[in-house]
């Protein structure tokens, strides 16, 4: 199947007893049994549910991998990864990533005896300098939040299966609609479901791809016993939300390039990082890696004034001041005070998230409009 045809039928079924198109909202927290142990393959809604069934299979089937399993968010899903982790085991994480992870790595799983290192993952080699016989997993996003770095995964995995490591990515920003880790060597592909996959901003959910047989048995046996499941009625909105995903995309992409363009040639910006430009300095391995380059861009004022950042921001009229992204509808973010909030101000500078960095998410709106926008708050 090509992706369209996947993101409308892959993983899902007519209903079989009402012939129902869409999957039902199977809205029960519990099954009967005939006799103990002998059911239809439902016990308990939070280890299995037919809708999150369909979704996990979806979702699979949209990264070309064999197993899906959700979450009840984005961090839960890291969350389930760092729990295949033992005392003592290191992990190599990019520099520059979503603040929420970093606060989970360093402020929650630190003082479990698991060490993290961070390293600007620009040029793949880099990873190999920190890899000893306690490493057990590199974690990378691609594009990166917020800066919008690309890390080659291909080249990283070719390194992680050298060292017999496994290797995650953190696929959100990208879609699996415009790159597949797992075709490139990940083992793990993470998704916030909260983003683009749901798309209307009334979801909040996370979710893991595997091949791996066991990693996916070790993985669900986690999911089951801490319990951070979604509820059917989530999963029934991403399952509509996905059967749209490529058409959203592709007008994510095109909007994002105008507004790209826009900004670039903007006497007040200073920088802009987005991919698809081809002053980015990782352009080529976007362009060998990805289908398009998204809707999500950062921009640095000139003069680096945070409190003009805060009235750019304060004068949008379509762009709405808000956490998250990867709605229909455009948000703008100060990470520094918002999504990143907890990282620090040093390390913050030092992969050049400055205080008057702005994170738009642009979304499917008619680009002309949004462009009229950034222009009045810009002015």
């Amino acid at each position: 199947m090509k992706f369209g045809t996947k993101a409308i039928h892959a993983g899902v079924e007519p209903d079989p007893s009402t012939g129902a198109i869409m999957t039902p909202i199977f809205q029960t927290s519990t099954y009967v049994q005939a006799s103990p142990g002998d059911h239809k393959g439902y016990e308990y809604s939070r280890t299995q549910n037919p809708t999150r069934d369909a979704l996990q299979k979806s979702i699979a089937a949209l990264e070309n991998g064999n197993h899906g399993l959700c979450f009840s968010s984005g961090l839960a899903a890291i969350d389930a990864v760092i729990k295949l982790l033992q005392p003592g085991d290191e992990v190599i994480a990019a520099n520059d990533l979503y603040g929420g992870t970093y606060r989970l790595f360093t402020k929650v799983f630190a003082k479990y005896g698991i060490k993290f290192h961070f390293v600007s993952l620009e040029k793949a080699e880099a990873v190999s300098d920190l890899i000893n016989d306690n490493t057990k997993l590199i974690w990378v996003e691609t594009p990166t939040n917020p800066m919008m770095n690309i890390i080659d995964i291909a080249a990283v995995s070719e390194i992680a299966k050298k060292h017999d490591l496994l290797l995650a990515v953190d696929n959100t920003f990208a879609t699996p609609y415009l790159q597949n880790p797992m075709d490139m060597g990940a083992d793990i592909v993470m998704h916030s479901v909260t983003k683009y996959l749901g798309g209307h901003s009334d979801v909040v959910m996370g979710a893991l791809v595997v091949n791996d047989e066991k990693l996916k048995t070790d993985l669900a046996f986690i999911q089951n016993s801490c319990g951070a499941t979604p509820g059917p009625q989530d999963c029934f909105l991403v399952l509509r939300g996905i059967k749209t995903l490529h058409i959203r995309m592709d007008r994510h992409c095109e909007n994002g390039r105008k507004v790209a363009e826009f900004l670039k040639d903007h006497p007040k910006v200073e920088n802009v990082y987005w991919p698809g430009l081809e002053s980015h300095p990782n352009h080529d391995i976007a362009k060998k890696q990805m289908k398009d380059f998204g809707g999500m861009i950062s921009f640095t004022l000139k003069g680096d004034n945070k409190a003009e950042a805060f009235r750019i921001m304060e004068s949008f009229r379509f762009f709405s001041l808000a956490e998250s992204l990867g709605g229909i509808e455009s948000m703008v973010n100060h990470p520094a005070t918002m999504t990143h909030a907890s990282i620090p101000r040093e390390e913050r500078l030092k992969i050049g998230l400055l205080d008057s960095l702005i994170r738009l998410s642009v979304g499917i709106e008619d680009a002309d409009d949004l462009i009229a926008d950034l222009k009045a708050a810009l002015a």
